[in-house]
């Protein structure tokens, strides 16, 4: 079973810092690809930034230059540092994980429960 928990949202005023974190635990051998996503009231959840193979990163071209996103390989986790933080981006913060898992041995997509980030002006 796997499990992604996710820490470090909350509420922060605008032009503020957060940075969120997700931990991936369970049984796969290995991480081929971390992100986060994030969904505001009425929208669709969206791709914020994604981490592939520990290295490849990826960005939606609304928070580029303002948010950026890490991984930490042996503990199995992904950061989302988020700069300039702007009101209409309050949301939930979604983290997603690409697996390659153990049993059976396969790819699987995995979710955290979201976190909340609201931001105020």
């Amino acid at each position: 079973q796997v499990q992604l928990v996710e820490s470090g949202g909350g509420l922060v005023q605008a032009g503020g810092s957060l940075r969120l974190s997700c931990a991936a635990s369970g049984s796969f051998i290995r991480i081929n690809a971390m992100g986060w996503y994030r969904q505001a009231p009425g929208k669709q959840r969206e791709l914020v930034a994604s981490i592939i193979d520990g290295s490849s990163t990826n960005y939606a071209d609304s928070v580029k230059g303002r948010f950026t996103i890490s991984g930490d390989n042996a503990k199995n986790t992904v950061y989302l540092h988020m700069n300039s933080l702007k009101t209409e981006k309050t949301a939930v913060y979604y983290c997603n994980a690409n697996l390659l898992r153990l049993d059976p041995i396969g790819r699987e997509n995995y979710w955290g429960q979201g976190t909340q980030d609201t931001v105020s002006s």
